[in-house]
């Protein structure tokens, strides 16, 4: 199936001791990239700690959206230090990715 230009977004709420979610969205978003589609990830609550790993942190390079929430980021004293690389943000920007892409995936 050519996913070329198609919108697949996701979330990811959970912290990388849940290995499993944090295995699984970037499996998927890799496989999407790969696969030609406009990924969208979104990191809210404890999920904002996946900026610690490196496979997260490389899918910009590879044409991957991320956004992350500032206020999680805020609540759990992680510095917005990677802002050339991410977009921090709130509740509003993640309606509008659910409600502006085909596909949309939570991983909760």
């Amino acid at each position: 199936m050519d996913l070329s230009k198609k919108k697949f977004g996701m979330l990811l709420s959970t912290g990388p001791e849940h290995a499993t979610n944090l295995d699984a969205a970037v499996g998927l978003s890799e496989a999407a990239l790969a696969r030609g589609a406009d990924l969208y990830l979104y990191l809210i609550d404890d999920g904002v700690r996946a900026l610690d790993d490196a496979r997260v942190r490389a899918l910009p390079d590879r044409g991957a959206k991320l956004f992350v929430c500032a206020y999680g980021c805020q609540k759990r004293r992680i510095p917005l230090d990677h802002a050339d690389r991410v977009t921090y943000c709130g509740l509003v920007v993640l309606t509008d990715l659910i409600n502006a892409t085909e596909r949309f995936v939570a991983l909760n």
